[in-house]
């Protein structure tokens, strides 16, 4: 996520540009992820071209001007004009203005997720394949290999996912596998999950119980925490033998950890000690 503070701010100006924007047409929205990300690859590819787009000592108008004669004709107006505004405005690195941008790409295709009332299956989608990933050491080094082309990750993951998850999750996963830019894939798939979540103002909350909860145990669950974070939460249920009895819950950094597991450890340290 873009943290450093001119950056930040740039960035809060784009994301309000696509916000007034108002899409609410999956098409249009995946077309918009689509061209953004197609740009993101160009930037990453051409280092001369992004080192110029972004530097700060050359006009904002001369660099827009460079960034419209590059892309008009060859994407939307509504992409041409978030990067043209990407371009004008100012970042710490050359590769926050990038990082800006795939963002943007992004939030585009959760915008299409949210125009087809698809969130809650994007989230569980991404967290799912997360999860198959870090259980098969064999597919996770294929996806990791840098000696495969992208294209061969990507009729694997379409023969693995096609029908198991929605068409824009597929896209985001296909993405975030074919062009990880520096980011191991548990981290490409949780910056998602993450933009999909403040997309509808809630956290995500992984819980770890050694039997399945029934739908009514997860609704108090899940009210609890709203109640207790003042936001609404999404449960990310992961069965764990290793928990033996009660949960564990983790928000972000923070754990809430009442398994038995827990605190037989606790006895069995304080017994060692």
């Amino acid at each position: 996520m873009i943290v450093r503070g001119a950056s930040r701010a740039s960035f809060a100006g784009l994301t309000e540009r696509l916000e007034a924007e108002n899409i609410t047409s999956p098409p249009v929205a995946t077309r918009l992820g689509d061209e953004l990300f197609a740009v993101v690859g160009l930037l990453d590819t051409e280092h001369g071209l992004r080192r110029a787009l972004s530097d700060p000592g050359k006009p904002a108008a001369e660099k827009a001007a460079v960034a419209s004669a590059l892309l008009h004709g060859k994407v939307t107006g509504r992409t041409e004009s978030l990067v043209v505004a990407a371009v004008e405005s100012r970042w710490a690195t050359s590769g926050d203005m990038v990082d800006a941008i795939e963002q943007l790409a992004i939030e585009a295709l959760v915008l299409t997720a949210q125009a087809e009332d698809g969130l809650d299956d994007l989230e569980d989608g991404l967290f799912r394949f997360g999860r198959v990933v870090a259980a098969q050491p064999e597919l996770r080094a294929a996806l990791a290999s840098t000696s495969v082309p992208a294209e061969p990750k990507d009729h694997l993951l379409s023969t693995l996912l096609r029908g198991k998850v929605t068409p824009v999750t597929l896209r985001l996963i296909t993405q975030m596998v074919t062009h990880p830019r520096g980011r191991a894939l548990p981290v490409a798939l949780d910056m998602c999950a993450s933009i999909a979540a403040r997309r509808r103002q809630q956290l995500i909350a992984v819980v770890r119980s050694a039997v399945e909860l029934t739908a009514a145990q997860q609704r108090r669950l899940a009210g609890a925490l709203a109640a207790t974070y003042g936001h609404r939460v999404h449960l990310n249920i992961v069965i764990d033998p290793s928990v033996i009895g009660g949960i564990s819950v983790q928000i972000g950094d923070e754990l809430i950890d009442a398994t038995a597991a827990r605190r037989l450890a606790a006895v069995r340290r304080k017994l060692a000690g």
